[in-house]
């Protein structure tokens, strides 16, 4: 039976970051499925349209088009105007159920009124909305958690996309019938596997935002470590803002397009983020690419130590710095790890497996609502 889906995010779309890759990826593996899929986003975008499911925009507002994640008082606005974008997508297209993603999804659906709501959760609260706010951590912390306890379970049905994250919300409360763990599709095809080059040192890279929770500062600190050892080491960091940072060459990602031209050349990718409710994209994006990760424990999701990736404990630069070193200086290594990455996203993240197992959600909320 074809469904009529619609995804809410309160989010610009598209722009080349980890949120918006992970919604676009969910939304191509239902329409491969063959459903109908909408996708309700804010008023603007970074890049231009070339997905084949619909795309319904809420009215814009006047003022900077941030891209950055974190509240503000225009997305306040601009999601009061999503709901009602959502009551009328629902209402002309027949819509069947929604898929509200990360927290603002989820008020908009609720505020909406539609029902079912399957929400597909991007993070909890109480870890990332302190990262936002240089003063009153505990305050935030606790309203993070309030917020965590209380709204998830009001949708009939939710998606965590690894078990961490789905026990902190069971442990708040949330009834175990309702939670589903899915991971993040991703479609490797779309990917070219990076070649290792054994002659010179492969540069180290990040891609991303910049805000705190990605604990950049950290990565920093670890490149001075290893510069001590390889004082020629390269920081190459790819992120859709513009600026100039000290001690890294700065590469404008603009597409989704150009970030997988970047992840295609001979790298080392460092994820530095301790923040452990989300699952880095960009770390799925890294290993479809054929790349060998170093990541802190926290956002090692998928990884097994020396196989597909190196761990290292949470906020440790000299474990980071060492395995940067062992990973630069052994160009075996990299092949041998980076080749194992490819194969755990291929039979671990696979769009069609994932696409049945959201379908069979599909259909399971709606005979039960």
């Amino acid at each position: 039976m074809t469904l009529k889906i619609a995804l809410v995010a309160g989010c610009p779309y598209p722009v080349p970051q980890g949120s918006q890759a992970f919604i676009r990826e969910n939304a191509l593996a239902l329409q491969k499925r063959g459903h109908e899929v909408h996708l309700i986003v804010y008023g603007y975008g970074t890049t231009p349209l070339t997905d084949t499911f619909q795309i319904h925009r809420c009215p814009n507002i006047p003022g900077k088009n941030r891209t950055s994640a974190g509240p503000s008082i225009k997305k306040i606005g601009l999601d009061l105007l999503m709901v009602k974008t959502v009551r009328r997508v629902c209402r002309e297209q027949n819509i069947q159920i929604l898929f509200a993603h990360n927290y603002e999804g989820l008020f908009i659906a609720l505020m909406s009124g539609f029902r079912p709501i399957i929400y597909h959760a991007h993070n909890a609260m109480s870890d990332e909305l302190p990262y936002y706010f240089n003063h009153g951590k505990n305050f935030f912390y606790i309203l993070g958690k309030y917020i965590d306890s209380k709204f998830p379970q009001k949708a009939d049905y939710i998606i965590t996309p690894h078990e961490r994250l789905g026990a902190s919300l069971l442990l708040k409360g949330l009834k175990k019938e309702k939670l589903h763990i899915i991971p993040p599709p991703i479609d490797t095809t779309s990917f070219s596997v990076s070649q290792v080059k054994r002659e010179t040192f492969p540069p180290i890279l990040y891609t991303g935002n910049l805000d705190k929770y990605q604990n950049i500062d950290f990565l920093f600190r670890v490149i001075e470590r290893v510069r001590m050892n390889i004082p020629e080491t390269r920081l190459v960091i790819g992120t859709f803002e513009k600026k100039e940072i000290k001690g890294a060459e700065v590469v404008h990602i603009g597409t989704f397009d150009s970030l997988k031209k970047l992840l295609a050349e001979d790298s080392i990718m460092a994820i530095p983020r301790v923040s452990w409710s989300g699952y880095p994209i960009k770390l799925l994006n890294a290993m479809a690419s054929g790349k060998p990760v170093v990541c802190c424990e926290s956002s090692s999701y998928g990884i097994k130590n020396g196989v597909n990736g190196i761990v290292v404990p949470d906020n440790n630069e000299e474990s980071f710095a060492q395995s940067i070193i062992t990973l630069m200086t052994n160009p075996s290594l990299r092949e041998e790890i980076g080749k194992n990455a490819c194969n755990t996203i291929q039979t671990k993240h696979n769009p069609q497996i994932i696409g049945k197992a959201l379908e069979d959600l599909c259909y399971s909320c709606i005979q039960h609502s």
